[in-house]
């Protein structure tokens, strides 16, 4: 996987996981060596020559045209999402990417820690783009049990489904989470999948975790915007909250994350229930960003 471009690793990968029968082509017969689509059939999908289509997944070709990039996003079935990181990779490989950030920006403004406050009792917290946890009111913070363990530097929502030993016990539907967690992270990637923060990021989750490295390699992308999340929480029990996440503009990335349960519901109950705090909490722990 080290040959040709981040462009032509996404096509192997998105290639790799479309069936024939998926696209109008027939599955043929005996066991085929390659699992998903051949290079063949992605080209005649796509309307291009073998030829071509090879060149751009070794990287010998990195200029293809809107209509190509068109026809490929439709051989390959590609989302919304994951068109957009097709356009972005050929943006890369042809060299008209944006320059890199500099860095992280995990400073966060005063009236957003105020705006945390006011949310209560609803979970809220800020993270950065590569999910670093940036700051959060009280439920926000205890929503992930045992997060505060770690040092500041090291608490990334991320890291934390991955890594934590409460990360894989905390959702009911972990591995479809953790799917949804990845995709996202390669979304927010963008056109600049080299920045330092998230080449750390990913490069330990995938020394640590055989999950994040296997889910990692499937090129899924998908930029959340909002859903609904199923905790079986240590402290509070079992809760269904939807979430909405917000842009923070003016920042490098960071954004808003809200939770939230209609009123009089057993999951809003749940929700208050973690704004409490226990009777030995006579003040937010040592190290708590609010």
């Amino acid at each position: 996987m080290s040959e040709g471009t981040e462009l032509g690793r996404f096509l192997r990968a998105r290639r790799g996981q479309i069936r024939p029968q998926e696209v109008g082509l027939p599955a043929g017969t005996g066991i085929r060596r390659t699992p998903g689509l051949r290079r063949e059939e992605v080209a005649t999908l796509a309307g291009v020559s073998i030829d071509y289509y090879t060149r751009l997944e070794r990287g010998r070709e990195t200029r293809p045209s809107p209509a190509v990039v068109a026809a490929l996003g439709e051989a390959l079935q590609l989302t919304t999402d994951a068109m957009h990181r097709l356009h972005e990779l050929v943006a890369l490989a042809a060299g008209q990417a944006p320059t890199p950030s500099q860095g992280p920006a995990r400073a966060v403004r005063e009236p957003l820690r105020t705006l945390l406050e006011t949310l209560r009792p609803s979970p809220a917290y800020v993270v950065s783009r590569t999910n670093d946890l940036l700051a959060a009111n009280r439920p926000g913070l205890r929503l992930f049990p045992g997060i505060t363990e770690w040092p500041r530097e090291r608490r990334n929502v991320t890291r934390y489904m991955f890594l934590h030993p409460m990360g894989r016990r905390l959702y009911r539907d972990w591995e479809k989470m953790a799917a949804h967690s990845t995709a996202h992270l390669r979304a927010i990637a963008g056109a600049d999948p080299d920045v330092p923060e998230l080449a750390q990021l990913v490069g330990e989750l995938v020394l640590k975790s055989p999950e994040f490295a296997r889910l990692w390699e499937r090129y899924d992308v998908e930029a959340r915007g909002g859903g609904q999340k199923h905790f079986q929480h240590p402290e509070v029990g079992s809760m269904c909250l939807t979430f909405e996440v917000m842009a923070i503009f003016r920042t490098d990335g960071q954004r808003l994350v809200i939770y939230q349960a209609p009123p009089g519901t057993p999951d809003h109950d749940a929700m208050l229930l973690l704004d409490m705090a226990n009777p030995e909490e006579a003040a937010l722990p040592e190290g708590v960003d609010r």
